[in-house]
C-alpha cells in the first residue's frame, strides 16, 4: 500500500487545517455551539468529541449530551457514517415499548497515526498508533550525534519506515521536538540538533505526501498528559531529561507565547549564589541543577566521597520551586506535572519542589496546588504527537 492510499481515502481535511487546529487559544475540547458561520465544523467535532471520550451513544444521547437539535445531529451523523468515521453498533438493549435506539461510536480502527519523539539525546523513535493512543508498532533510530542535514535525514528515514508499518490508513502525522518550534512546523531553533529555521513540517509532508504536525516535546507531552492521563484542569507539564522544558495549558488551550518560547524554562536563571547584580549566567539557570546528566553526575560524585543523592535531589527541587513560583502565582495553576526520570524525580526532589512553592505563593489562592509524576510514562511525547494529529483532524482529545 503507497503513502497515499494510506492516507485520506474519504476524510477530505487539507494540510492546512492540520495546523489550525492547533492554533493559539483554541480549546482542545469542543463543549458547546458556537456562531453559525462556524457552527458546521464546530458542531461535527463535537459529535467526534462526545463519541470519543464516552462512546456507544444514540443519536439522541448526542443530542441531549451536546445541546444540538436531533436534525443536525441525524444530519452530521449521516455524514460521518458515509466518510466511516463513524459506525453503527446495533439496537440497544431496552425494556421500553417501541423501537430500541441504534447504538454510535467513533470507528476506532478506521484510521492509524503516526507518533515520532525527537526529544531523547540519543535515539530518534516513533510508533503507529491506534485512535486511542494505544502503541500498535514502534521503530527508532540512533542518532549517533547527528545534527543538522543529517538528523534531518534520519527523521525522514524513521517517518518513511512507520508508514511502512501502518495497518490502515494514516489519519496524519505528528512529531514532537526539542528546540522552539512555531505554529508552521518549523523549528526556529533546536541547538542540541544543530537545527536553524528547519521547515522539518513541510519536508515530512513532501516527502510522504501526508499531513503531518510538528511541534515543541514539551507541548507535546502535556497534551499525552491532558489527553490519556489524569490532568483536570489548567496545568504545568515539566520535562525534564537532557535539558528542562514545560508545556503548559491554560483555559484548555496550549500557550505558545508570542514567540513561540512558552515553557522554555530551563534557561530560566534562578541562581542568586553571585549576588543580585550578576548578570545573565549559565551556570546559574535551571537546567544547570535539573538537567539529568549533571543531576546524575553529582550524585555520582558525592557517593563516591562517602555522601547520599538526598541533599543534591533536594537543592534541585528547591531551584525547580523557585522557577515555578512566578508563572503558578501569574496564572493560578492548580497542578504540576514532573516527566523524567522517576528514580530522580519521584521523592526528595518533587518534595522539596512542592515545599519550596507552598513557602513562595498565597497559601489561599494556591494552597490546592498539585505536584505528580505524569502517569505516560517513556511514550509521553509519542502518544502526544497522536493527540496533535486528532486535535487538528477531527477535533477531539
Amino acid at each position: 500500500m503507497t503513502a497515499s492510499e494510506r492516507g485520506f481515502s474519504t476524510l477530505e481535511t487539507s494540510h492546512a487545517q492540520l495546523a489550525t487546529g492547533m492554533a493559539p487559544g483554541r480549546a482542545l475540547r469542543p463543549k458547546a455551539k458556537v456562531l453559525p458561520e462556524h457552527a458546521r465544523s464546530h458542531n461535527r467535532s463535537l459529535v467526534l468529541q462526545t463519541l470519543y471520550r464516552s462512546g456507544e451513544r444514540s443519536r439522541a444521547d448526542i443530542a441531549r449530551e451536546t445541546g444540538l437539535t436531533r436534525v443536525t445531529i441525524s444530519d452530521l451523523v449521516a455524514e460521518l457514517l458515509t466518510e466511516g468515521l463513524v459506525v453503527e453498533l446495533g439496537q440497544r438493549e431496552s425494556a421500553r415499548p417501541g423501537k430500541p435506539a441504534v447504538l454510535l461510536d467513533i470507528n476506532r480502527t478506521a484510521y492509524q497515526i503516526i507518533g515520532i519523539d525527537l526529544s531523547e539525546h540519543t535515539t530518534f523513535r516513533g510508533a503507529v498508533l491506534d485512535l486511542d493512543g494505544q502503541i500498535l508498532e514502534r521503530a527508532e533510530i540512533p542518532l549517533a550525534s547527528s545534527t543538522g542535514a543529517e538528523a534531518t535525514a534520519k527523521v525522514v528515514s524513521l517517518t518513511e519506515q512507520l508508514v511502512g508499518l501502518a495497518t490502515a490508513p494514516i489519519l496524519g502525522i505528528g512529531v514532537g521536538s526539542p528546540g522552539v518550534v512555531d505554529l508552521s512546523g518549523t523549528v526556529l531553533t533546536a541547538a542540541n540538533l544543530g537545527w536553524v529555521d528547519e521547515h522539518l513540517q513541510d519536508i515530512l509532508q513532501a516527502r510522504t505526501g501526508l499531513a503531518v504536525v510538528v511541534a515543541n516535546d514539551a507541548n507535546v507531552a502535556v497534551l499525552a498528559e491532558h489527553g490519556y492521563g489524569d490532568a483536570a484542569g489548567d496545568m504545568m507539564l515539566v520535562t525534564i531529561g537532557h535539558g528542562v522544558g514545560a508545556g503548559l495549558l491554560v483555559a484548555g488551550a496550549l500557550v505558545y507565547g508570542s514567540r513561540f518560547a512558552a515553557g522554555e524554562i530551563g534557561q530560566v536563571m534562578v541562581g542568586t549564589d553571585l549576588g543580585l547584580e550578576v548578570t545573565y549566567n549559565r551556570d546559574q539557570v535551571l537546567e544547570h541543577w535539573l538537567a539529568v546528566p549533571l543531576l546524575e553526575q553529582r550524585i555520582q560524585e558525592a557517593e563516591a566521597a562517602g555522601g547520599t543523592s538526598g541533599p543534591i535531589l533536594r537543592e534541585a527541587g528547591q531551584r525547580l520551586g523557585i522557577a515555578l513560583a512566578p508563572v503558578v502565582g501569574a496564572l493560578n495553576l492548580s497542578e504540576i506535572v514532573l516527566s523524567g526520570p522517576t528514580e530522580l524525580l519521584d521523592g526528595p526532589l518533587a518534595q522539596a519542589t512542592i515545599e519550596t512553592l507552598r513557602n513562595r505563593t498565597m497559601a489561599e489562592f494556591h494552597g490546592n496546588l498539585t505536584l505528580r509524576m505524569t502517569t505516560q510514562g517513556q511514550d509521553i511525547v509519542l502518544r502526544g504527537a497522536a493527540v496533535l494529529v486528532l486535535s487538528g483532524q477531527l477535533g477531539v482529545s
